[in-house]
C-alpha cells in the first residue's frame, strides 16, 4: 500500500493505494501550508487505518520545488507566488509524522510519468493549464530533471494583436506564457473563464495561439512522441483542436515526424482514469518504498 499526494495551487488530491488504483481519495482545498499539511496529515492516519499501513509517500507538487539532491533544503517549495508556501518542506514534514520514505517532484513531471506509462512511449511531454501553466517531461519510464526542473510557463511569448495592451499576470515575468494563458490570466483579460465566453469571442483563439506556441517550441527543442495537454483550462473540449490548428500553423511544414495527422494522434488530453498527478505520485512512491 501506498500513499500519493498531487499537490496543487487550488486543491490537494491525496489517495492511498496504488498505480492500479485508489481505495480512498479526499480532495482538500489548498490554503496555507499548517492548514493544509495537518487536513493532509489526517486523512493519510485515517486512510491507512481503513486499509493498512502504507510503506511509502509519493508527492506531486507545484512549484517551483528544490530538486537538487546536494542542496540542503532538498524537496522544499522555493520562490512562488503562492502566499506562504515558499520553504516549506512537505517531504520533511510526512517523514517525521509518519516514519516513511517519501519521494517528491514536480506535479507535472509525475503527471507525465502516469501518461506515458499508459501510453507506452518513450518520451512524453505533459502540460498543464491552470492556476498555472507548468510542463514535465517523462523519458522510459523517468521523469526528467537536472539541476532543478523545467519552468517552461514562463517563457516569452509572441504577443497576439487581440491581447492589446493586456500587461500580463505573472509577478515574475507579466506576459510570459504563464501570465497570458493561464486560467486566472485568461479571466483578468477578459473578465470571465473560457466556458463563460461565445464561441466566436477572441479569447478562444489569443489563448490556443500562446498554447500552440508552447507546443512548437517542445517540439523543436525536445521532439517529445507525444503531448498531453491537462489542467482545468484544458477541461473546454473546443480547445484542444484549435490548439492543434495553431500548433500546425505555426511549425508550417517544417519538423519532418510531425506530419498533418502527427498533430491529431499525437497531441492529446489525458488518458488517466485518475487524476495523472495522482497516479504518477504512486509510481514515485514505488521506487522508494523499499529504502
Amino acid at each position: 500500500m501506498l500513499a500519493a499526494i498531487e499537490a496543487g495551487g487550488t486543491k490537494f488530491v491525496c489517495g492511498i493505494g496504488d498505480a492500479t488504483g485508489s481505495r480512498l481519495t479526499r480532495t482538500i482545498p489548498t490554503r496555507d501550508p499548517d492548514s493544509t499539511l495537518a487536513d493532509v496529515a489526517r486523512f493519510l492516519a485515517e486512510a491507512a487505518a481503513e486499509h493498512g499501513a502504507f510503506t511509502a509517500i509519493g508527492i506531486g507538487s507545484f512549484g517551483p520545488l528544490d530538486l537538487d539532491r546536494t542542496s540542503p533544503t532538498y524537496g522544499s517549495i522555493a520562490a512562488t507566488p503562492k502566499p506562504g508556501w515558499a520553504g516549506t518542506d512537505m517531504p520533511g514534514f510526512l517523514k517525521a509524522r509518519f516514519g516513511v520514505p517519501v519521494a517528491i517532484d514536480t506535479d507535472v513531471n509525475v503527471a507525465a510519468l502516469a501518461e506515458a506509462r499508459l501510453s507506452g512511449v518513450r518520451r512524453l511531454a505533459y502540460v498543464t493549464v491552470g492556476t498555472g501553466i507548468g510542463v514535465g517531461f517523462a523519458r522510459n519510464g523517468e521523469t526528467e530533471t537536472g539541476f532543478g526542473h523545467a519552468e517552461a510557463g514562463h517563457i516569452p511569448v509572441r504577443r497576439h494583436a487581440d491581447h492589446g495592451i493586456f500587461a500580463g499576470t505573472c509577478p515574475f515575468h507579466g506576459d510570459c506564457l504563464e501570465g497570458m494563458a493561464s486560467g486566472p490570466a485568461i479571466k483578468a483579460a477578459w473578465g470571465h473563464s473560457l466556458e463563460g465566453l461565445p464561441p466566436d469571442h477572441p479569447a478562444w483563439d489569443v489563448t490556443a495561439t500562446y498554447l500552440g506556441q508552447l507546443c512548437r517550441t517542445l517540439i523543436l527543442t525536445t521532439m517529445p512522441e507525444r503531448i498531453v495537454l491537462g489542467g482545468g483550462v484544458m477541461a473546454q473540449e473546443r480547445l484542444l483542436p484549435l490548439v492543434r490548428e495553431a500548433t500546425e500553423k505555426q511549425l508550417n511544414g517544417y519538423c519532418g515526424p510531425w506530419t498533418h495527422e502527427a498533430f491529431t494522434t499525437r497531441i492529446h488530453l489525458p488518458q488517466s482514469q485518475e487524476p495523472p498527478g495522482l497516479v504518477g505520485a504512486y509510481l514515485l512512491a514505488a521506487t522508494v518504498a523499499d529504502q
